[in-house]
């Protein structure tokens, strides 16, 4: 097995996500896995879902009835969210729905050491979008737990704890950096993601981008540290696959907005991306009626398996007429567009209402 380093400050990108089996603990999200869940998801059944880390706890606690947790977190350093995003929120409200106990944190006192962005800004852009964003995708707030970092007193002091865990060779190892402002906002995350557990030992999910999962890492290394005086229970992770960037690129980055759609993003100009991103589509109008479309490569394709279409045989019947060469790379993108105005209007809509549910929601 290969080591791989993963920056989750940096831009960690996946050419092989079986690589990355073995690495940070990330075991294969398995078929026989799957079975156990009730009701898997469109990203789980699509394996859009590739790894996981210790499950299986979180699996029994659904199968048993008992308590346990999800969470995630908002990075406010931004105006938007990206697409990726709302994968991790659609698998937070899938386990949401499984009884989980829900958090999300705004990681505001990471925003600060890590990008610069000060405390007053992260709180206004979180309150006035990404909590309502959050809710609009999905999330139930009346059984979410919202909170900030730099006003929740137990996730300082827990980071604080922790921070006699861990040497700076242990933490290099695990992130490849010993950066001061880096080291902080891991401890804090670590803080962030033990938390719940301060009020019941239980089992928790954390939803990631593969790029978070050294987060879960010391997290776990932390737990193993710490049983004489915590006695928490190793927190789980769920690893999706990022949403490719409409160039054929491996991950949609915002460097690239030509490339990549936000959310929110104007209808017109996120179709025309969509028009000019990277097909499936054979050299010729002959060629690919003989040979039929190749979906696996298809940005649009991509889009519409990842986002917009939640019916698996709607999905099918699209990707065997694209195979079959009846439906042309220009189709596939019609039905993209069509599906993405859909969904942003759907969640316009739906943000506006989320702004004024904001004021009554009470933070821990």
């Amino acid at each position: 097995m290969v080591k791989v380093t993963i920056d989750p400050w940096g831009s960690f990108l996946v050419k092989d996500y079986e690589k990355l089996i073995g690495n940070y603990g990330l075991e294969a999200f398995t078929d026989s896995l799957i079975k156990k869940l009730p009701n898997p998801n469109k990203l789980m059944r699509r394996k859009i879902i590739f790894a996981h880390t210790d499950l299986i706890k979180v699996v029994n606690a659904i199968k048993n009835k008992k308590d346990f947790y999800a969470l995630t977190g908002i990075m406010p350093s931004l105006e938007q969210i990206h697409l990726g995003t709302k994968l991790v929120i659609e698998n937070i409200k899938y386990f949401q729905n499984q009884g989980a106990k829900t958090y999300v944190l705004v990681a505001d006192l990471e925003a600060a050491a890590t990008r610069g962005l000060s405390l007053e800004e992260g709180r206004k852009r979180a309150l006035s979008f990404h909590i309502p964003a959050y809710i609009a995708l999905g999330l139930n707030p009346k059984k979410t737990s919202f909170y900030f970092q730099s006003t929740n007193e137990n996730v300082k002091n827990l980071g604080y704890i922790f921070s006699k865990k861990i040497t700076l060779n242990e933490f290099r190892a695990i992130y490849g950096t010993t950066e001061p402002g880096r080291i902080m906002s891991s401890l804090l995350q670590a803080g962030d993601i033990l938390f719940p557990q301060l009020e019941k030992r239980m089992p928790g999910v954390i939803p990631v981008g593969p790029d978070q999962s050294p987060h879960i890492l010391l997290s776990r290394d932390i737990v193993n540290r710490t049983r004489s005086s915590f006695n928490f229970v190793l927190p789980s992770g769920l690893y999706n696959k990022y949403t490719p960037s409409l160039d054929g690129g491996l991950k949609m980055s915002k460097s690239k907005p030509e490339s990549c759609i936000t959310i929110p993003e104007d209808i017109e100009k996120a179709c025309k991306k969509i028009r000019r991103g990277f097909s499936g589509g054979r050299n010729t109008l002959e060629e690919h009626k003989r040979l039929g479309g190749m979906p696996e490569k298809d940005m649009a394709f991509e889009l519409l398996k990842q986002h917009f279409i939640e019916d698996d045989k709607k999905l099918q019947k699209i990707h065997n007429e694209y195979k079959a060469g009846k439906l042309m790379s220009g189709d596939i993108k019609d039905i993209a567009c069509k599906e993405l105005t859909k969904f942003m209007k759907d969640f316009n809509k739906k943000l506006e209402k989320a702004k004024n549910i904001v004021p009554s929601l009470k933070f821990i």
